[in-house]
Protein backbone atom coordinates (compact mmCIF):
# COMPACT_ATOMS: atom_id res chain seq x y z
CA UNK A 1 0.00 0.00 0.00
CA UNK A 2 2.69 2.30 0.56
CA UNK A 3 4.24 1.73 -2.64
CA UNK A 4 1.21 2.21 -4.51
CA UNK A 5 0.97 5.51 -2.45
CA UNK A 6 4.37 6.86 -3.62
CA UNK A 7 3.92 5.79 -7.10
CA UNK A 8 0.59 7.10 -7.36
CA UNK A 9 1.66 10.62 -5.52
CA UNK A 10 4.76 11.11 -8.73
CA UNK A 11 2.12 9.84 -11.08
CA UNK A 12 -0.36 12.72 -9.45
CA UNK A 13 1.69 15.39 -9.53
CA UNK A 14 2.29 15.24 -13.03
CA UNK A 15 -1.08 15.39 -13.87
CA UNK A 16 -2.20 18.13 -11.61
CA UNK A 17 0.23 20.29 -12.92
CA UNK A 18 -1.15 19.90 -16.38
CA UNK A 19 -4.62 20.01 -15.44
CA UNK A 20 -4.03 23.23 -13.52
CA UNK A 21 -3.49 24.75 -16.99
CA UNK A 22 -6.09 23.13 -18.84
CA UNK A 23 -8.50 24.13 -15.74
CA UNK A 24 -7.47 27.55 -16.35
CA UNK A 25 -8.11 27.61 -19.62
CA UNK A 26 -11.18 26.56 -19.44
CA UNK A 27 -12.70 28.44 -17.37
CA UNK A 28 -11.11 31.95 -18.40
CA UNK A 29 -11.06 30.86 -22.67
CA UNK A 30 -13.97 29.40 -22.16
CA UNK A 31 -13.28 25.82 -24.42
CA UNK A 32 -11.96 23.09 -24.04
CA UNK A 33 -8.20 22.88 -25.32
CA UNK A 34 -7.56 19.31 -26.70
CA UNK A 35 -3.95 20.60 -27.67
CA UNK A 36 -3.15 21.19 -24.32
CA UNK A 37 -1.28 17.51 -23.71
CA UNK A 38 0.77 18.85 -26.85
CA UNK A 39 2.43 21.56 -24.92
CA UNK A 40 3.31 18.90 -22.44
CA UNK A 41 5.50 16.81 -24.76
CA UNK A 42 6.62 19.72 -26.73
CA UNK A 43 7.68 21.13 -23.20
CA UNK A 44 9.90 17.25 -22.79
CA UNK A 45 11.28 17.97 -25.95
CA UNK A 46 12.50 21.09 -26.01
CA UNK A 47 13.89 20.46 -22.36
CA UNK A 48 15.81 17.79 -23.91
CA UNK A 49 16.96 19.98 -26.72
CA UNK A 50 18.30 22.63 -24.39
CA UNK A 51 20.13 19.74 -22.43
CA UNK A 52 21.94 18.78 -25.42
CA UNK A 53 23.36 21.66 -26.39
CA UNK A 54 24.48 22.98 -22.61
CA UNK A 55 25.99 19.81 -22.21
CA UNK A 56 27.74 19.74 -26.04
CA UNK A 57 28.81 23.48 -25.10
CA UNK A 58 29.84 23.71 -21.64
CA UNK A 59 30.86 20.14 -21.08
CA UNK A 60 28.28 20.63 -17.65
CA UNK A 61 25.77 17.15 -18.20
CA UNK A 62 28.56 14.91 -16.56
CA UNK A 63 28.00 16.45 -13.11
CA UNK A 64 24.73 15.50 -11.22
CA UNK A 65 23.59 17.03 -8.03
CA UNK A 66 23.87 14.34 -5.53
CA UNK A 67 21.91 12.95 -4.61
CA UNK A 68 19.59 13.58 -7.75
CA UNK A 69 20.28 11.82 -11.39
CA UNK A 70 20.86 15.49 -13.01
CA UNK A 71 22.81 18.14 -12.44
CA UNK A 72 21.52 22.37 -12.84
CA UNK A 73 21.74 22.20 -17.14
CA UNK A 74 17.96 20.33 -16.19
CA UNK A 75 16.87 22.91 -14.76
CA UNK A 76 18.09 25.56 -17.32
CA UNK A 77 16.75 23.06 -19.81
CA UNK A 78 13.78 23.61 -17.80
CA UNK A 79 13.06 26.90 -17.80
CA UNK A 80 13.89 27.63 -21.64
CA UNK A 81 11.91 25.13 -22.46
CA UNK A 82 8.72 26.76 -20.59
CA UNK A 83 9.44 30.27 -21.91
CA UNK A 84 9.44 28.53 -25.23
CA UNK A 85 6.30 26.80 -25.10
CA UNK A 86 4.68 30.15 -23.49
CA UNK A 87 5.92 31.85 -26.84
CA UNK A 88 4.39 28.94 -28.73
CA UNK A 89 1.20 29.24 -26.83
CA UNK A 90 0.80 32.76 -27.25
CA UNK A 91 1.88 32.72 -31.20
CA UNK A 92 -0.82 29.60 -31.70
CA UNK A 93 -3.60 31.66 -29.89
CA UNK A 94 -2.51 34.86 -32.07
CA UNK A 95 -2.84 32.45 -35.39
CA UNK A 96 -5.82 30.28 -34.65
CA UNK A 97 -7.98 30.80 -31.55
CA UNK A 98 -7.84 34.89 -31.69
CA UNK A 99 -9.49 34.46 -35.09
CA UNK A 100 -11.86 32.16 -33.80
CA UNK A 101 -12.99 33.67 -30.73
CA UNK A 102 -15.95 34.76 -31.10
CA UNK A 103 -17.25 31.67 -33.13
CA UNK A 104 -19.39 29.07 -30.92
CA UNK A 105 -16.90 27.23 -28.43
CA UNK A 106 -17.96 23.73 -30.33
CA UNK A 107 -15.55 25.57 -33.41
CA UNK A 108 -12.39 26.47 -30.66
CA UNK A 109 -12.90 22.68 -29.35
CA UNK A 110 -12.47 21.38 -33.21
CA UNK A 111 -9.70 23.98 -33.79
CA UNK A 112 -7.96 22.28 -30.79
CA UNK A 113 -8.42 19.02 -32.34
CA UNK A 114 -6.79 20.30 -35.12
CA UNK A 115 -3.52 22.15 -33.64
CA UNK A 116 -3.21 18.76 -31.23
CA UNK A 117 -2.42 17.09 -34.40
CA UNK A 118 -0.02 19.35 -36.23
CA UNK A 119 1.60 20.23 -33.21
CA UNK A 120 2.61 16.04 -32.22
CA UNK A 121 2.63 15.58 -35.89
CA UNK A 122 5.41 18.03 -36.39
CA UNK A 123 7.01 16.17 -33.08
CA UNK A 124 7.55 13.21 -34.86
CA UNK A 125 9.58 15.07 -37.71
CA UNK A 126 11.58 16.65 -35.96
CA UNK A 127 12.39 13.87 -33.01
CA UNK A 128 11.12 10.53 -34.50
CA UNK A 129 9.28 7.92 -32.72
CA UNK A 130 11.83 6.49 -30.79
CA UNK A 131 11.39 6.70 -26.67
CA UNK A 132 13.69 9.03 -25.33
CA UNK A 133 15.92 9.71 -22.20
CA UNK A 134 17.32 12.36 -20.34
CA UNK A 135 19.90 10.29 -18.98
CA UNK A 136 20.84 10.30 -22.72
CA UNK A 137 22.26 13.96 -22.04
CA UNK A 138 23.02 13.76 -18.95
CA UNK A 139 25.57 10.91 -18.71
CA UNK A 140 24.63 9.72 -15.64
CA UNK A 141 27.72 8.50 -13.85
CA UNK A 142 26.17 7.00 -10.56
CA UNK A 143 22.86 4.96 -10.36
CA UNK A 144 19.89 5.89 -9.47
CA UNK A 145 18.98 3.95 -6.25
CA UNK A 146 15.35 3.99 -4.62
CA UNK A 147 15.53 5.13 -1.21
CA UNK A 148 13.53 3.41 1.44
CA UNK A 149 11.54 5.50 3.60
CA UNK A 150 8.76 4.80 6.08
CA UNK A 151 9.28 1.05 5.89
CA UNK A 152 8.79 -0.18 2.57
CA UNK A 153 7.61 2.66 0.33
CA UNK A 154 10.56 3.01 -1.86
CA UNK A 155 11.18 6.15 -3.67
CA UNK A 156 14.29 8.13 -6.10
CA UNK A 157 15.47 11.00 -5.46
CA UNK A 158 14.69 12.48 -8.51
CA UNK A 159 10.57 11.27 -7.83
CA UNK A 160 11.16 13.53 -4.32
CA UNK A 161 12.48 16.30 -6.16
CA UNK A 162 9.12 16.34 -8.61
CA UNK A 163 6.89 16.09 -5.49
CA UNK A 164 8.53 19.07 -3.71
CA UNK A 165 9.17 21.04 -7.10
CA UNK A 166 5.24 20.26 -7.53
CA UNK A 167 4.03 21.38 -4.17
CA UNK A 168 6.29 24.72 -4.42
CA UNK A 169 4.46 25.62 -7.76
CA UNK A 170 1.29 25.15 -6.57
CA UNK A 171 1.48 27.16 -3.45
CA UNK A 172 2.82 30.31 -5.83
CA UNK A 173 0.65 29.98 -8.33
CA UNK A 174 -2.60 29.51 -5.24
CA UNK A 175 -0.85 33.50 -3.68
CA UNK A 176 -0.31 34.36 -7.16
CA UNK A 177 -3.99 34.40 -7.60
CA UNK A 178 -4.96 35.12 -4.35
CA UNK A 179 -2.89 38.40 -3.78
CA UNK A 180 -1.52 39.87 -7.32
CA UNK A 181 -3.98 42.26 -9.19
CA UNK A 182 -3.42 40.07 -12.58
CA UNK A 183 -4.27 37.15 -10.21
CA UNK A 184 -7.25 38.56 -9.04
CA UNK A 185 -8.15 40.18 -12.42
CA UNK A 186 -8.07 36.30 -13.72
CA UNK A 187 -10.47 35.06 -11.07
CA UNK A 188 -12.58 37.63 -11.95
CA UNK A 189 -13.01 37.24 -15.87
CA UNK A 190 -13.18 33.36 -15.13
CA UNK A 191 -16.36 34.56 -12.60
CA UNK A 192 -18.03 36.69 -15.12
CA UNK A 193 -16.16 37.94 -17.99
CA UNK A 194 -18.81 40.92 -18.51
CA UNK A 195 -18.63 42.28 -15.15
CA UNK A 196 -14.82 42.37 -15.39
CA UNK A 197 -14.92 44.07 -18.26
CA UNK A 198 -17.36 46.65 -16.71
CA UNK A 199 -14.50 46.91 -13.81
CA UNK A 200 -11.70 47.89 -16.36
CA UNK A 201 -10.30 44.52 -16.46
CA UNK A 202 -8.40 44.41 -20.12
CA UNK A 203 -10.21 40.65 -21.39
CA UNK A 204 -6.26 40.35 -24.12
CA UNK A 205 -3.95 40.78 -20.56
CA UNK A 206 -6.08 37.92 -18.91
CA UNK A 207 -5.83 35.87 -21.51
CA UNK A 208 -2.19 36.71 -22.66
CA UNK A 209 -1.44 35.56 -19.03
CA UNK A 210 -3.75 32.54 -18.92
CA UNK A 211 -1.59 31.38 -22.39
CA UNK A 212 1.02 31.52 -20.58
CA UNK A 213 0.89 30.49 -16.80
CA UNK A 214 -1.13 27.07 -18.69
CA UNK A 215 2.12 26.48 -20.97
CA UNK A 216 4.72 27.35 -18.73
CA UNK A 217 2.74 24.78 -16.41
CA UNK A 218 2.38 21.96 -19.08
CA UNK A 219 5.68 22.10 -20.06
CA UNK A 220 7.27 22.11 -16.63
CA UNK A 221 4.93 18.42 -16.43
CA UNK A 222 6.08 17.28 -19.58
CA UNK A 223 9.94 17.63 -18.42
CA UNK A 224 8.54 15.47 -14.86
CA UNK A 225 6.94 13.25 -16.79
CA UNK A 226 10.04 12.57 -18.93
CA UNK A 227 12.21 12.42 -15.98
CA UNK A 228 10.12 9.83 -14.26
CA UNK A 229 9.62 7.92 -17.10
CA UNK A 230 10.53 8.35 -20.66
CA UNK A 231 10.25 10.92 -23.62
CA UNK A 232 7.93 9.60 -26.65
CA UNK A 233 5.66 11.69 -29.26
CA UNK A 234 2.27 10.41 -27.38
CA UNK A 235 3.28 11.74 -24.18
CA UNK A 236 0.54 14.21 -24.89
CA UNK A 237 -1.80 12.19 -25.74
CA UNK A 238 -1.31 9.39 -23.19
CA UNK A 239 -1.89 12.45 -20.57
CA UNK A 240 -4.52 13.96 -22.09
CA UNK A 241 -7.18 12.04 -20.82
CA UNK A 242 -6.12 11.62 -17.16
CA UNK A 243 -5.86 15.75 -17.28
CA UNK A 244 -9.32 16.24 -18.05
CA UNK A 245 -10.55 13.60 -15.82
CA UNK A 246 -8.70 15.45 -12.94
CA UNK A 247 -9.97 18.76 -14.21
CA UNK A 248 -13.56 17.65 -13.93
CA UNK A 249 -13.27 15.52 -10.87
CA UNK A 250 -11.17 18.37 -9.11
CA UNK A 251 -13.78 21.10 -10.30
CA UNK A 252 -13.36 23.09 -13.57
CA UNK A 253 -11.72 26.48 -12.49
CA UNK A 254 -10.49 25.32 -8.99
CA UNK A 255 -6.59 24.67 -8.75
CA UNK A 256 -6.87 23.01 -5.72
CA UNK A 257 -9.52 20.96 -7.50
CA UNK A 258 -6.98 19.99 -10.29
CA UNK A 259 -5.12 19.42 -7.68
CA UNK A 260 -6.54 16.60 -5.85
CA UNK A 261 -8.39 15.22 -8.76
CA UNK A 262 -4.73 14.77 -10.51
CA UNK A 263 -4.07 13.07 -7.45
CA UNK A 264 -6.49 10.63 -7.51
CA UNK A 265 -6.29 10.05 -10.98
CA UNK A 266 -2.26 9.00 -9.91
CA UNK A 267 -3.42 6.93 -7.20
CA UNK A 268 -6.46 5.14 -9.01
CA UNK A 269 -3.79 4.39 -11.92
CA UNK A 270 -1.31 3.30 -9.53
CA UNK A 271 -3.32 1.27 -7.49
CA UNK A 272 -4.67 -0.45 -10.98
CA UNK A 273 -0.75 -1.11 -12.10
CA UNK A 274 -0.78 -2.86 -8.84
CA UNK A 275 -3.81 -4.91 -8.22
CA UNK A 276 -4.80 -5.78 -11.84
CA UNK A 277 -2.34 -4.80 -14.47
CA UNK A 278 -0.69 -1.64 -16.45
CA UNK A 279 -3.42 -1.93 -19.38
CA UNK A 280 -6.38 -0.74 -17.12
CA UNK A 281 -5.33 2.21 -15.34
CA UNK A 282 -7.09 4.51 -17.82
CA UNK A 283 -10.42 2.25 -17.13
CA UNK A 284 -9.43 2.86 -13.07
CA UNK A 285 -9.21 6.37 -13.41
CA UNK A 286 -12.17 6.91 -14.76
CA UNK A 287 -14.25 4.37 -12.82
CA UNK A 288 -13.01 6.72 -9.75
CA UNK A 289 -14.35 10.02 -11.65
CA UNK A 290 -18.23 8.01 -12.62
CA UNK A 291 -17.69 7.08 -8.74
CA UNK A 292 -17.19 10.63 -7.28
CA UNK A 293 -18.99 12.52 -10.05
CA UNK A 294 -22.35 10.52 -8.94
CA UNK A 295 -22.22 11.94 -5.19
CA UNK A 296 -20.91 15.51 -6.38
CA UNK A 297 -21.93 16.25 -10.26
CA UNK A 298 -20.08 19.35 -10.21
CA UNK A 299 -16.70 17.77 -9.09
CA UNK A 300 -14.81 17.86 -5.74
CA UNK A 301 -13.71 21.83 -5.69
CA UNK A 302 -16.88 22.81 -8.32
CA UNK A 303 -19.44 25.18 -7.69
CA UNK A 304 -23.03 25.81 -9.28
CA UNK A 305 -23.47 28.41 -11.85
Amino acid sequence: MLQILADGLVIGSVVSLGAIGLSLTFSILRFSNFGHGELLAWGAYLAFTALAMFAAVAGIGTTPIAPFSFGWPLLAAMALAAVLVAAGALLLDALLFKRLRRQRSITLVIASFGAALALRNLLLYFYGGIPRYYSQELQIALPLVPRSVWGGMRITPDQLFVLGLTALTVIALHLFLQRSTLGRAMRATALNPQLARVAGIDPERVLRATWIIGAMLAAMAGVFAGLTVQLRPTLGLDLLLPLFAAVILGGIGSVWGAVLGGLIVGLAESAAVSVVGAEYRAAAAFAVLIAILLLRPNGLFGERS
